[in-house]
């Protein structure tokens, strides 16, 4: 386990943890913008462009149970330091290829590709140390904190400050990342102690990895909602894989600027954060069920709006309807998922989830870039609404007695 010493407040190693997780935050929410106005440089083919997002999101398909299965076996704040270093690296050297004219669409794969790999590594043991660092009855206090601030960096402060630095210089909005990475590693060696869970005997890497996807399989809850999230994550993967096509540039439906763009995009971390904020009173008002239906419902907003209108203001409204609805939703179930396993399998238990989860974001970036090149844009929007659509239906099928039995459970 980990020398760190609990209280019941949430203390100074998850303050660290957090100031952290902010910066690293930021450097996403400034890369996700600049990748995909940056391929813009060198296409407008919407397969292509897809192609960014796609690379970026692989990893999560292709590398997210080796991933977990780390996270368990080795110290996870030293996975989430390496990580960091290397995400700083790698952006580093993707901008001075970019400032020297050696860089192209396949350099930007190739880099997106890279960061994803390490993001599993980041993400997953992130996730996983939470419950070393604060008491697990404040688990919803701490995941409420921690992804509000995230989500604000990642999407409310990370893109229009992508957007803007895309517009001063390409190579700037590539560098930014890699400095905030770096500055990340710095907050983050504040977190002391050791952090690796005790192993009771020696075990392979593919034996760990079945015996995680055994729990989750085995587990009805975790199963049906990783699924749930599968679902949703196809959709919103889709439709902003090719969203850039439909907003940015004067012949687009929408007409909007660089930096516009990435404002548009900062409504849907606004709902994020109040709805990270107001998560636990929803809980109090709806109780755990209702709240998780409420948000299957925005998510159909979330990639339904711009099949309607191309109206920024209506398609802001939709995407921060969406925002509250992840916030809401994440701060249930990842609290909920935390509770339930054990700690010596938390690392492969949100790995095999995140394989279900977001494995599914490459699929979906492709099925978008396919879509809009093949039969156009809206139908890209109108059928990832239909998609979404099953979740709110399968979530009737769910409440609160199965909830609070999987969490009795996971307390024995």
């Amino acid at each position: 386990m980990t020398s760190t010493p609990r209280s019941t407040g949430l203390g100074r190693p998850f303050w660290s943890l957090w100031s952290s997780s902010s910066l690293s935050n930021l450097a996403d929410g400034v890369l996700k913008v600049a990748l995909p106005l940056a391929a813009l440089r060198f296409t407008d083919a919407p397969l292509l462009i897809a192609g960014v997002s796609l690379a970026l999101t692989l990893p999560w398909l292709l590398f997210a149970l080796p991933a977990g299965a780390l996270a368990d076996r080795l110290d996870r704040r030293r996975v989430m330091l390496a990580a960091n270093t290397v995400r700083a690296v790698l952006a580093a050297l993707l901008a001075l290829s970019l400032l020297t004219g050696l860089g192209g669409i396949w350099a930007l794969y190739a880099a997106a590709l890279c960061v994803g790999v390490t993001e599993t590594l980041y993400d997953t043991s992130a996730q996983s140390i939470l419950p070393q660092l604060v008491p697990r009855e404040r688990l919803d206090h701490a995941n409420g904190r921690l992804h509000a601030t995230e989500m604000a960096m990642n999407q409310f402060v990370g893109p229009p400050l992508g957007g803007f630095l895309v517009a001063a210089g390409l190579a700037l909005s590539l560098a930014a990342p890699a400095a905030l990475w770096l500055v990340a590693v710095g907050a983050l060696l504040l977190v002391r102690g050791r952090f690796r869970v005790e192993r009771e005997r020696p075990t392979t890497l593919r034996a760990d990895i079945a015996e995680g996807l055994r729990y989750l399989w085995r587990h009805r809850l975790l199963r049906a909602f990783a699924a749930m999230v599968g679902l949703s994550n196809f959709g919103t993967s889709a439709v902003f894989a090719v969203f850039v096509l439909y907003a940015v540039g004067p012949d687009s439906p929408m007409g909007l600027s660089e930096p516009a763009y990435g404002l548009l995009l900062t409504t849907t971390a606004l709902g994020i954060i109040l709805g990270s904020l107001a998560a636990a009173g929803a809980v109090r008002l709806l109780r755990r069920s209702w709240a998780l239906r409420a948000s299957s419902v925005a998510f159909v907003a979330l990639v339904g709006v711009p099949a309607l209108t191309a109206n920024p203001y209506v398609i802001g409204a939709g995407f921060f309807a969406g925002g509250v609805g992840i916030a809401v939703w994440n701060v249930i179930t990842v609290s909920l998922r935390q509770r339930i396993t054990p700690d010596r399998m938390l690392g492969r238990l949100n790995s095999g989830y995140r394989l279900l989860a977001w494995g599914t974001m490459p699929l979906g970036a492709a099925a978008g870039g396919a879509v809009a090149q093949f039969a156009g844009l809206t139908w890209v929007f109108v059928s990832m609404a239909v998609l979404t659509a099953v979740i709110p239906v399968w979530l009737l099928f769910i409440g609160d007695a199965d909830m609070d039995r999987a969490e009795a459970a996971g307390t024995r």
